[in-house]
């Protein structure tokens, strides 16, 4: 049928202008190919608003609050914010804790009569949403520590159910976070403390290596680079004057020996002057010297000379030992003397090793206040923590579904559903609707029938339309 008011330049234009040019006409002629799919899809969705399974939300919100004290004074080590939440929300959606949940407030029943309980707790899973609220003022393009605000929500089809395992949630959330605030403090204050006495005990060693090193060395130490000068004069002096009183003595004695004794005095004189005490010829003199000395106390017993020169001779032996010990003492000091720089060098690093370790304590003692104020912080409830803004609520319509909206969305998918059919269908059958049509076939148009409406009465019930009428 072709309608005799159409221009020609309709049918005789390429593709699918013509389609496009009769749209409003295919549309209304096509009408029951757009009411039936929309008819059944609008039903369709709306059955399906109303069977399926119904949940309700309920939300909460936990509040990031900010220590008390600045972070100069209380600020110990550990994880932040964002972590601390990531940590408690895998503890809090742990298996155990979620299926003490579940069988506490009676989740889930069908489910866990025909499914297992992994299956219970994934889907608990995905019906709990932990969601962090970051700040958008002053950020220059970091996120870190960047969370004001934690939000929680669950879907459930209980809504009395729904609003328990929320508060749950909170409280574990709260519970947890101070817990792990606490927890965290303490073993920071723990772990300085043992920093701090091991540097002491470090310290404390290395102080009494210097310590003993300048005893042991300290004569070496005080002379410094200072020339030493050996004064064994003095008891040279003491000796040789009393070798001289003994030859004196001896020379007043009559008998024929004394001179003898005298003479072999002298030779041990001599000999202790050039060699040393432990010299075979010294020692030769010296027992020469004895048996003169015995000879002449077996000869007369009661001399004073006698005993004069025994006493001289201890006073000699005695001032030889300390004038031995001095010259011993005086090679030592020398021997120091040599040793002082190398001393000194080890002293030096040593105490530069204690004063790093004493910068490090300082450190360490200043981040245990620090620390010890935060764990304080933390007892007191005073330090970062997570608190209740908005309780978990008790939700008075349900979350899923949306009924209105998927209502709506079933009628407009209906309506192109529809469409898309009527337009399908006019392709496939592609009727003659102008006369152009018939000429770009290169078949003459004889002639035009013009529509005769029928009257409203005669109408059918479902309003078919006009009828159109060509003859080709």
């Amino acid at each position: 049928m072709i309608d005799p008011r159409l221009s020609d330049s309709d049918g005789a234009a390429g593709g699918g202008v013509w389609l496009l040019n009769h749209l409003p006409t295919i549309l209304w002629q096509r009408r029951i190919y757009i009411l039936v799919p929309f008819l059944v899809v609008l039903f369709g969705s709306a059955i399906a608003a109303y069977t399926l399974p119904t949940y309700y939300r309920s939300n909460a919100t936990l509040l990031v609050r900010s220590a008390e004290l600045p972070a100069a004074i209380a600020d110990a080590p550990g994880a932040d914010i964002e972590e601390r939440i990531a940590k408690i929300r895998e503890q809090v959606l742990s298996r155990g804790d979620l299926i003490r949940l579940i069988e506490q407030d009676d989740l889930y029943p069908e489910d866990r009569r025909s499914n297992s309980m992994s299956y219970v707790v994934d889907k608990m899973r995905r019906a709990t949403t932990v969601g962090a609220l970051a700040s958008d003022i002053g950020q220059t393009g970091t996120t870190k520590d960047n969370t004001i605000a934690l939000s929680l929500s669950f879907d459930y089809p209980d809504p009395g159910k729904a609003q328990a395992v929320m508060q749950e949630y909170v409280n574990q959330f709260l519970r947890k976070d101070s817990d792990e605030s606490q927890d965290q403090a303490d073993v920071a204050v723990r772990f300085l403390q043992d920093e701090a006495a091991k540097l002491q005990t470090q310290i404390q060693d290395i102080e009494s290596r210097v310590t003993a090193l300048k005893a042991q060395n300290g004569a070496a130490l005080a002379g410094g680079s200072m020339p030493l000068v050996m004064d064994t004069g003095s008891y040279t002096a003491q000796i040789a004057d009393l070798e001289n009183q003994n030859r004196q003595l001896l020379a007043q004695t009559e008998h024929s020996d004394n001179s003898e004794l005298a003479q072999a005095e002298a030779a041990l004189a001599k000999a202790q002057a050039v060699f040393s005490d432990n010299h075979p010829d010294v020692i030769q003199a010296r027992e020469r010297v004895r048996e003169l000395r015995q000879a002449a106390a077996k000869a007369d017993p009661n001399s004073s000379i006698q005993q004069q020169v025994q006493a001289n001779n201890t006073a000699i032996a005695s001032l030889k030992q300390s004038r031995d010990a001095a010259i011993a003492k005086e090679n030592a000091a020398f021997a120091g003397q040599a040793r002082a720089p190398a001393i000194l060098e080890q002293a030096s690093q040593l105490e530069n090793q204690a004063n790093a370790l004493r910068d490090q304590y300082k450190q360490v003692a200043d981040n245990l206040l620090k620390a010890e104020a935060s764990a304080r912080l933390a007892d007191e409830q005073r330090g970062e923590r997570l608190s209740l803004v908005d309780p978990a609520n008790f939700p008075d319509h349900p979350q899923w579904p949306n009924r209105p909206l998927l209502i709506a969305a079933g009628a407009a998918a209906g309506i192109v559903l529809g469409i898309f059919l009527a337009l399908g269908i006019e392709l496939l059958n592609q009727p003659l609707r102008s006369p152009g049509q018939i000429e770009g076939m290169g078949l003459p148009v004889l002639g035009l029938v013009p529509i005769f409406q029928s009257p409203p009465h005669k109408r059918g019930l479902w309003l078919w339309g006009r009828r159109e009428k060509s003859i080709a």
